[in-house]
This record gives structure tokens, C-alpha cells and sequence, in this order.
């Protein structure tokens, strides 16, 4: 029989939802079913999501990965004693929101790195409480890029079996069109087909979306196209790869979604987001390519707003647990053996 995946949880920003959503993902029989997992986070705070979600659930304290019990009724705690809830401001942005998150984190690519675990999945995190505890970085991709020595990271969405990956993502619009160059589109295709090889795709069509309307009407709208976008697509062409476009952007991922495509390469943050949450907003999870280590994530912020109330929704945070699982059960790799010592 097949060990089921040992998998880490990242507690997230202890003042959103993320405690919450990792406690009630945890005792999902769905995902019980399919992994061991455990939460890296303080134990304190978890303490006070099982309260506010009405579940009860025995928290066992465990020294590391090998130490976890795996019994129904159980949540395994990697505990770091980083977020005092007596000081803890639930649904505020604070310094010790970014540090405890960033703690946790840490802890899980070094874990990931020596082989300790076989993946991680991520709650969410809050860019301002990083900022306002000085952690020199935007979000989860660049940490694990950083801390993992990866030469190239990209994201990915899986949403209903269409796959969706972005070109750029945390850039103001204009910095992104200004991104948006024929080698850069190149490089992105290839790391496109390469993903897809990797998930068991022989011959993937891939998509690519045009950046201006209309696919920017042989340059009445833009000359990105022409200049940038098409020339890398021939290219691609030219070396045997299947790769449409552009393909204007208000309708490449319907196409997509009904088997045109197998997937998309989206330029830009928002015109890929937007796609993905409108099909199934709750079930789109992020997957981070180009990384020696297996992350997932879900696809949602720390709704502040919700935090603490116990009404946050688990099916996100259980679906970035059944991607990875699902990942390390069928070999898939997206990324390069581990740099030495990357994550000191």
C-alpha cells in the first residue's frame, strides 16, 4: 500500500483567515484520506481557530515531521511560539502578522529542502504586515524562490483541468506591458510546455492571450502583438511546439475551458485571476513551477474582514492539499534539483 503523502501547512497571517482554514481543512476526512499533514504555525492561535470555528480537535505538539500522530481528531503542530495572541490583533494589518507568517514559511522549505516532508501548502499571507516587519519580500513565490536558490519561478493555476500560467504577476499594469518582450515571451512558452510535459501532457496546445483588445487589430491598438507576442509564438512553432495566438484575451479562456486548449499562458496578474475565480473562485489553486520543492497554494488574501468570525470556507485550502498530494503521488516534478545549501 502506497504511504500517503507527508505534506506541511502553513499557518499564514495569524490574524486572517488562515489558522482557520488550515484547522478545518485538517480534519477533512477528503483530506485525511489522502495525506498525513501537520501545521507549521504557533499552536496558540490554532488553539483559538478550532474555538472560533465551533470544532474540537486534540492539538499534539510535535518536535518535527517524523513525530506526527495521524489520528483522526488530531491536528499535528510544528509549534513556533511566534504570535501572542494576548498581543495579536485579529483582522489587522501589524508587524507581528508578517513575522510570524514569514517564521512559519521558513521553517517549511527548510524542511522541504532536506527531504523531511514532501511538499508544503500555503494559507494566505498579508503584504502589508511583511512590509511593516520588514520582510524583504512581496509574497510567498519570491520567499520560496529566494530561500530555495531557484533559477526561474512561474505560477500556475489549475482550475476545473484547465491550466492557466501568468508571464508576470506582482507589477503595476504598466510595468507589466513594459515586461512584455519577445525573449520574455519565449522563455515563458518554453517553461509552458515544459510544465505540461511534466504533468503528463505529450503534445500540450498552449494559448497564448493577446495583451490589447482584439489582439490589438494588426496595431491599431498596441503594437505588443506584432512585435513581441507573435514573433515568439513562431519561434515556438518553429521548434515543434503546439502554441496558438495571440489569442484575444476575452475569449481565450472560455476556449480553453471547453477543451480548445489545453492551456494558457496569461500576460498579466489580473487578466489570468480574473478567469480563474470567475469559473470556480473557491476551488483555483496556485501552483509554483521552477522550484526544487513542491508548493501549493490557495488563490485567496487573509479577509481581514472575516477573520476571526469562523465563517471562512476550507474547499480552497483543501484543494491546494489535494493538488500536492495528488502531485507527489504520480512523481510529477515542476523544478530543479535543489541548489546546495539555498535555503541557509
Amino acid at each position: 500500500m502506497i504511504q500517503r503523502p507527508l505534506l506541511a501547512v502553513t499557518m499564514g497571517d495569524p490574524a486572517g483567515i488562515g489558522p482557520e482554514i488550515a484547522v478545518r481543512a485538517l480534519l477533512s476526512p477528503e483530506v485525511r484520506s489522502l495525506s498525513r499533514c501537520f501545521i507549521i504555525g504557533d499552536a496558540r492561535v490554532l488553539e483559538r481557530a478550532l474555538a472560533v470555528c465551533g470544532l474540537t480537535a486534540t492539538l499534539n505538539r510535535i518536535a518535527g515531521p517524523e513525530d506526527i500522530s495521524d489520528r483522526d481528531g488530531t491536528i499535528d503542530v510544528l509549534h513556533q511560539e511566534t504570535a501572542d495572541p494576548a498581543i495579536l490583533q485579529i483582522g489587522k494589518i501589524q508587524a507581528l502578522g508578517g513575522q510570524a507568517a514569514y517564521a512559519a514559511i521558513r521553517t517549511s522549505i527548510e524542511l522541504a529542502m532536506a527531504h523531511r516532508i514532501d511538499g508544503v501548502a500555503t494559507t494566505p499571507i498579508n503584504k502589508e504586515s511583511l512590509k511593516a516587519a520588514k520582510i524583504p519580500f512581496i509574497g510567498h513565490t519570491e520567499m520560496f524562490a529566494e530561500h530555495t536558490g531557484a533559477r526561474e519561478e512561474m505560477t500556475m493555476f489549475t482550475i476545473s483541468g484547465l491550466k492557466i500560467f501568468f508571464l508576470t504577476r506582482h507589477v503595476s499594469l504598466a510595468k507589466a506591458c513594459e515586461l512584455i518582450t519577445q525573449e520574455r515571451v519565449a522563455r515563458g512558452i518554453d517553461n509552458c510546455i515544459k510544465a505540461l510535459g511534466q504533468l503528463g501532457l505529450d503534445r500540450p496546445h498552449l494559448a497564448v492571450a493577446a495583451l490589447n483588445p482584439h489582439g490589438g487589430e494588426d496595431g491599431l491598438f498596441g503594437r505588443e502583438e506584432i512585435e513581441a507576442i507573435k514573433p515568439a509564438i513562431v519561434d515556438a512553432r518553429a521548434k515543434g511546439f503546439q502554441v496558438s495566438g495571440p489569442v484575444p484575451a476575452d475569449s481565450v479562456f472560455h476556449m480553453a475551458r471547453i477543451g480548445r486548449y489545453d492551456a494558457v499562458l496569461s500576460l498579466y496578474h489580473d487578466q489570468g485571476h480574473i478567469a480563474a475565480k470567475m469559473m470556480d473562485f473557491e476551488k483555483t489553486v496556485s501552483v509554483t513551477l521552477g522550484l526544487p520543492v513542491l508548493r501549493t497554494s490557495v488563490d485567496h488574501g487573509t479577509a481581514f474582514d472575516i477573520a476571526g468570525t469562523g465563517k471562512a470556507s476550507a474547499v480552497s485550502m483543501i484543494e491546494a492539499i489535494k493538488v500536492a498530494a495528488d502531485y507527489v503521488v504520480r512523481g510529477v516534478r515542476l523544478g530543479d534539483e535543489p541548489a546546495a545549501q539555498a535555503a541557509e
